[in-house]
């Protein structure tokens, strides 16, 4: 067991440290009667501070004055990244940006650099089609989240590595694009969501066992494992897509630094019920119960993006149905192999405890964290 722990280490350091997935939220409005456009574009100061000497005092920390005085690098560095190009029927016209004026703001996930920006496209548009570059070269793993407003309808698109430009248009093709891409954006949310994940993870370990005379037995059949999985996942998937279209329409609103350490609760609990299981015999009702907290943390990334009921329709499923592939391809990956090992000594006396004490480390790490 002792290597066991040795191992785990390099893991648990490296999770424990990760942080929030890096999204930044790009607002834009325009008139169908007026070339001027103008907008909004949160960026977290840290990842800012992957292109841009932020600190310049190297003290660890990011003050008011040192972001202003980046200001000229923010207008020729980061907007410079991006370009938007006006669509007026059969004709488009470059819109000329101008960051206007610099303020803070603080998001779920700590404190962004919001960009003011201001500019004229030309033309009166029906629709823009915005070339979006900020980061790639530095994290691959970003994403850029867009709300379009015009003439007072919603349009939003996605940007990642791999679709870094989007034509938003008042049509059916564009509302289709929007849809895949939050339902992208729902997978990558579920998959680099370590403490969502972890969570799963807590109560799939056991979902291939059975609890009988003071230990773990393997279960009997594969049906047994199933119907056990089954009603795990489907709790949980009721009660997060539950309250995260609560908690992204507005009708329930917490304090992100007590979502956030209350998902972390979740996994040490869910660890805690595998080192004592005879306490927690129903892993389907944690499940059910915790789902509720998991789901007002989904519904973070769409909440930044300032949705209004208008346009929250097409993100909301698209953006669900994403976080439920990524549950889905997570417990299609572990649960198969955890049959196939659920009668071994390793997976009942080794795997399923020392994983489990790992697991409520890291969670007892982010708790002190997301707490202080």
């Amino acid at each position: 067991m002792k290597w066991l722990l040795i191992l785990a280490l390099p893991l648990l350091s490296s999770l424990c440290l990760a942080h929030k997935p890096s999204d930044s939220y790009l607002i834009l409005e325009t008139r169908s009667d007026s070339p001027d456009i103008s907008g909004r574009w949160d960026i977290a100061l840290r990842d800012l501070h992957l292109v841009l000497p932020l600190d310049d005092n190297r003290d660890g920390a990011i003050t008011w004055g040192e972001l202003q005085r980046q200001i000229p690098n923010l207008a020729s560095q980061v907007l410079s990244t991006l370009s938007i190009t006006a669509i007026s029927g059969e004709q488009t016209s470059p819109c000329t940006l101008q960051l206007d004026q610099l303020q803070a703001s603080d998001h779920v996930d700590g404190t962004y650099a919001s960009l003011q920006l201001r500019g004229e496209c030309g033309v009166s548009p029906d629709g823009l089609e915005v070339d979006y570059q900020f980061l790639f070269h530095k994290d691959p793993n970003h994403h850029g989240l867009l709300r379009l407003q015009q003439d007072g309808s919603e349009l939003t698109a996605t940007f990642s590595n791999s679709q870094r430009q989007q034509r938003i248009l008042t049509d059916n093709i564009s509302r289709w694009q929007s849809f895949q891409g939050f339902v992208g954006q729902g997978v990558h949310h579920i998959l680099i969501g370590y403490d969502h994940i972890l969570f799963l993870l807590t109560l799939l370990f056991p979902a291939v066992l059975v609890w009988r005379r003071g230990g773990w037995q393997p279960a009997p059949s594969m049906t047994k494992a199933l119907g056990q999985t089954l009603a795990i996942v489907t709790a949980f998937t009721l009660t997060h897509s539950l309250t995260l279209g609560l908690a992204t329409l507005g009708i329930i609103s917490l304090p992100s630094w007590l979502v956030e350490s209350a998902i972390a609760a979740t996994v040490a609990v869910g660890a805690v019920a595998n080192l004592l299981p005879r306490f927690f015999p129903k892993r389907w009702v944690m499940a059910f119960v915790f789902g509720l907290i998991h789901g007002l943390g989904f519904a973070s990334v769409l909440g930044d993006l300032g949705l209004t009921d208008s346009g929250i329709l097409f993100p909301l499923v698209g953006f669900n149905l994403g976080v439920e592939l990524g549950q889905a391809a997570i417990v299609l990956v572990f649960v198969p192999i955890a049959y196939l090992l659920r009668q071994t000594h390793f997976y009942q006396r080794i795997f399923v405890p020392v994983g489990s004490l790992a697991i409520m480390l890291m969670a007892g790490v982010w708790l002190i964290e997301r707490l202080g």
